[in-house]
């Protein structure tokens, strides 16, 4: 078992750490408000299906599940997370698995209508990193969306701290002190020279809660609202 997956699956027993919840993401809520304003529900009904990247306890697909109808495949690193998650969701159509994401995703071309990647592919290193982003455009269907929720590291004391005293082996990336594991962040101009030659980026949510009184604060995170061409 490694590093982590340890760390997960004590985080998912004991909340050392974080504090981990089983109401839905708001950052997750908006954006779909956002996509049925703009597209209505075509995509999110009955007949669609949503992949969610470290899935956790399995929250925000059982809440698309239950606003929405959607088919849910949810992937974790941590069993104990896939444990919770599969005991929560009862009898909706949502199918878990223990498993990275670092290695190619065992699902059919074009057949997500949504994937969602929040606080979870920065874990990965670079040629991961583009090797799930092949993966999740091999997955999407024309038209469909990737909801992206990341570190931001521009402005964060946090990040510029962590590059300088735990720098890991790529530029922008660091190992985290309390979990030992590996951690990229992107800047805005990264994360759009690595996203935008591959979908339409519609929409940046920054957070602005990382410094307060001129200290670091908050960790800084943007989401995405990325869509696949048709």
């Amino acid at each position: 078992m490694s590093k982590h997956q340890q760390f997960w699956n004590k985080e998912y027993r004991t909340g050392a750490h974080l504090q981990l919840s089983d109401e839905p993401a708001e950052d997750l809520m908006k954006f779909t408000r956002w996509v049925e304003r703009q597209e209505g529900r075509r995509q999110l009904n009955v007949t669609g299906r949503v992949l969610d990247l470290g899935c956790g306890n399995g929250r925000n697909l059982i809440y698309l599940a239950q606003t929405y109808g959607v088919r849910g495949v949810g992937y974790d690193i941590s069993n104990e997370a896939i444990k919770q998650a599969i005991a929560a969701s009862h009898d909706m159509p949502i199918e878990y698995k223990v498993r990275s994401i670092d290695i190619p995703l065992d699902l059919p071309d074009k057949s997500v209508n949504l994937v969602l990647d929040m606080m979870t592919s920065h874990f990965l290193k670079g040629s991961e990193r583009e090797s799930l982003l092949q993966e999740t455009l091999r997955v999407l269907r024309p038209g469909g969306w990737l909801f992206l929720k990341t570190f931001l590291a521009d402005e964060d004391l946090h990040v510029a701290e962590l590059l300088k005293t735990a720098p890991a082996d790529e530029p922008g990336a660091y190992i985290h002190p309390k979990m030992g594991v590996y951690e990229y962040v992107y800047s805005e101009v990264a994360l759009l020279d690595f996203f935008a030659p591959h979908f339409q980026v519609h929409k940046l949510e920054r957070s602005f809660k990382h410094i307060k009184d001129g200290r670091a604060f908050k960790r800084r995170t943007i989401s995405a609202y990325l869509q696949k061409p048709f």
